[in-house]
């Protein structure tokens, strides 16, 4: 039997645990701040998917502006074009004739696009385009100081955006730019640098193109931790900032410009979790366990709870340290956590809207697809009405 863990109305204390819920008031906020930044700019805006994975958020964010989506696998861009989105760009090399046919098929429905660091990848690329009788956009990616994929800056991007512009079914689109490893740098200060650095090589890269007389239409990188310094270095033109739909625990815990943590986006992805024993009064148990949330770098904290610290986790199980100020919670009472993407083995999926109060229950756990540490929130001493829809 197919039980459906909660209907329309129901209150939080009737949902099913654990369940994964998205805050709506708080996941607007974050997709009309972003959206709203990058018109300000006058930068376009390519969210990342792998945050989500969710052809739903996908078009409400290109409903709040964005062009389209970046991904990173071809699995990834099939279910966005199924769902209904129009424009992917595939933020990494695609190797192997599988795939690439996988990928050739979905420009038949959508602008499709793919990122190369070698030519050997461009030649398989418009083999595949070829068959198909389509054209698919190609970008160059560069090493801009990651060390992971790309192409060096200048004459060899140069070189390899001309094999692209001439191969059979390829359209050269522009630069992927992306700098991941600035992301979670600890400080704005470390984070400019690194993005400084990146413009340098992004700049070395437009001049050999400009010298050999090739348009460059897109520079495409950026991410939640440093989108303002692309967004406004009037060298990135497009943005692919993903987590901050949902935000996450290790964005939460680096330096903002001004001082102080990092407050751009606020947390909307959540696991509601059940207390289902309280062995101790300083210890307390929770059904939602490494089934439901990653704790691959780390366990959970407790999300705007300081006197309660996950200690533990196990398969099904969350061990929580509860401090003086929550020592009065009751077995079987519900929290609601934090988790960074849909990669969670939880019973339901469900956006909700905060209550009347404008409070929200609590977290038990934030993950997110990138293998973060996780947040936990959790308000077990309340009940309130939340919507589910």
């Amino acid at each position: 039997m197919n039980v459906i863990p909660a209907q329309i109305g129901s209150t939080i204390d009737e949902i099913d645990t654990p369940a994964l819920i998205v805050d709506l008031d708080a996941f607007e906020h974050n997709l009309h701040k972003l959206a709203g930044f990058s018109r300000s700019a006058g930068v376009r805006l390519r969210p990342h998917a792998k945050t989500h994975k969710c052809p739903t958020i996908a078009l409400k964010q290109v409903a709040a502006g964005a062009v389209g989506q970046c991904c990173q696998k071809v699995g990834e861009a099939e279910a966005l074009v199924r769902g209904g989105v129009r424009d992917v760009m595939v933020s990494n090399a695609v190797v192997g004739m599988p795939k690439l046919r996988r990928l050739a098929a979905l420009a038949a429905d959508a602008t499709v696009a793919l990122c190369f660091d070698a030519k050997q990848q461009v030649d398989a690329a418009s083999r595949a385009a070829t068959e198909f009788g389509v054209t698919l956009g190609g970008l160059v990616e560069i090493d801009v100081g990651m060390q992971r994929c790309g192409v060096a800056a200048g004459n060899a991007a140069s070189d390899l955006a001309r094999y692209i512009a001439d191969a059979a079914g390829l359209r050269f689109r522009g630069l992927q730019a992306y700098h991941g490893t600035a992301q979670h740098l600890p400080s704005f200060a470390q984070r400019e640098r690194a993005i400084t650095d990146a413009t340098s090589a992004v700049r070395t890269t437009i001049d050999a193109l400009e010298r050999e007389g090739i348009i460059c239409e897109v520079i495409s990188g950026a991410g939640t931790g440093t989108f303002a310094l692309e967004g406004t270095s009037r060298i990135w033109n497009e943005l692919q900032a993903g987590s901050y739909v949902f935000m996450d625990t290790e964005y939460a815990r680096i330096g903002g410009k001004e001082g102080g943590l990092y407050t751009e986006f606020r947390h909307s992805l959540f696991v509601l979790a059940t207390v289902m024993s309280v062995p101790t009064a300083d210890r307390a148990i929770v059904d939602a366990g490494l089934k439901s949330y990653s704790g691959e770098k780390g366990p959970p904290w407790v999300h705007g709870r300081e006197d309660i610290e996950v200690v533990g986790v196990s398969d099904e199980h969350g061990k929580l340290k509860v401090g003086t100020e929550s020592r009065a919670t009751a077995d079987g009472r519900q929290g609601h956590a934090d988790p960074r993407s849909l990669r969670s083995d939880s019973q339901s999926s469900r956006l909700v809207r905060r209550g009347p109060s404008g409070t929200r229950p609590g977290a038990v756990a934030d993950h997110r697809a990138r293998r973060k540490q996780l947040s936990m929130q959790t308000r077990l001493n309340r009940r309130e009405q939340w919507t589910t829809r």
